[in-house]
């Protein structure tokens, strides 16, 4: 039977009943294998290591994980809408590379283009043929799928995998560059194109000793044609190093890791393409998920987060201003609902004027005359789509896409 590939809903369905069928005969790793192959055939990168994070760190601006670097919402408090590339949270799987634009080349090849050139034989773009093309602007978030990963342990008791983030993994930018779909059309590509896989340039990831090559995730050419950007500024300056310079791809309302950073290589394919970033890693897995875990994630949650530290002391007062931030992947955050009781009560959150579709939202909340003592704050907020935060979430073994109401804590002094 034929199916319209080109149809994000047909493609999602067609690609889940082929994952079954590979995980059934027992091709987990040679779905790996085969993603490996990809990056290995793209041309050797312009890039050397330049530390896990390049940038400055300080302690009252982020948490340090190691390779990731988690935003202190006490930090944004003041700050405007967009977060200062400064203040961005930064997340790697190796290490940030050094990229000589001047030498840079984007490749774009494969089976889905007008004569199917294979990666020898790449329709290629420099930097500045990139910057010399029609250029669109979109402000949106970034989130890693595994934001808030941390509260799976701290307020529902399970066992997760992965960096220990509470809140902070995500950032608003605005984002300049080239629509992806401007240079796939460019390149040719041709009607029978179901999917696109942009890889990064940084060095391959190794897990538990097993190498997995670059980090790369194919999206359905559907999405690829709407509305991704490989963009090359952030906030109005060239991209910083950690994250993305010269050039990475930015999927509004999509999970973290498809808005690949540091993007060399697209291969555009006339058959669905499988990565360990869509086989191995962000799927969900676990008691309630079949034990090839679910569909791959593609968008974000709704979530909400006080503009406040981890049991962060307030004065006492007559009134408390109480501020905040509430985002979704499927759209605007209509409502947004506080409380200051633990949950007994809930009263409606001021919401400010919204800015854009796949931002956050800030609101305000006044507590009036807090008694001394602790106690804990809770937000949640609904999107345009109806999709509400819950009490609780499923659970995943990866921790991914926590969106249940968060438990903030905080003393009245």
């Amino acid at each position: 039977m034929d199916h319209d590939l080109t149809d994000e809903n047909v493609y999602d369905a067609v690609r889940a009943h082929q994952w079954a069928r590979m995980s059934r005969r027992g091709l987990l790793r040679g779905s790996a294998v085969l993603g490996a192959g990809l990056a290995a055939g793209a041309a050797a990168s312009p890039a050397r290591a330049a530390g896990p994070i390049a940038k400055p760190l300080p302690p009252e601006w982020f948490v340090s994980h190691g390779t990731n670097a988690e935003m202190r919402w006490e930090s944004v408090r003041t700050r405007d809408f967009l977060t200062p590339a400064e203040r961005f949270f930064v997340r790697n799987h190796t290490a940030t590379p050094e990229i000589d634009a001047a030498a840079y080349r984007l490749r774009v090849w494969g089976s889905g283009l007008r004569g199917a050139p294979g990666p020898g034989e790449a329709v290629e773009f420099g930097y500045d043929d990139l910057r010399s093309l029609r250029a669109e602007t979109v402000t949106a978030a970034i989130e890693c799928t595994g934001n808030a990963r941390s509260f799976f342990t701290g307020q529902q008791g399970q066992t997760v995998s992965g960096t220990p983030w509470k809140l902070g993994a995500i950032g608003v930018g605005r984002w300049r560059g080239v629509p992806l779909a401007t240079v796939l059309r460019r390149a040719g590509i041709a009607p029978e194109a179901v999917d696109v896989l942009p890889s990064g340039l940084d060095a391959e990831y190794v897990d538990k000793g097993v190498a997995k090559g670059r980090v790369r995730r194919p999206l359905p050419v559907a999405k690829a044609l709407q509305d991704v950007l490989l963009a090359y500024e952030l906030n109005g300056r060239p991209l910083p190093p950690d994250h993305g310079f010269p050039v990475r791809v930015v999927v509004p309302g999509w999970a973290g890791i498809a808005s690949i950073k540091w993007v060399g290589d697209i291969q555009v394919a006339a058959e669905p393409l499988f990565s360990p970033w869509n086989t191995e890693y962000y799927r969900l897995f676990g008691a309630q998920y079949p034990p090839e875990g679910s569909e791959p994630i593609t968008r974000q949650n709704v979530k909400s987060a006080f503009e406040l530290g981890w049991n962060a002391e307030i004065r006492a007062g007559r009134r408390v201003e109480l501020t905040g931030r509430s985002w979704s992947g499927g759209g605007p955050v209509r409502r947004v609902e506080v409380s200051v009781d633990g949950g007994a009560s809930w009263r409606p959150a001021r919401l400010e004027r919204a800015h854009a579709r796949y931002a956050w939202q800030r609101w305000s909340h006044v507590w009036e005359s807090p008694a001394k003592g602790a106690h804990e704050l809770l937000a949640r907020a609904v999107d345009e789509t109806g999709a509400r935060q819950p009490e609780t979430v499923p659970h995943n073994t990866f921790g991914y896409l926590f969106g249940a109401v968060v438990r903030h804590p905080v003393t009245v002094v």
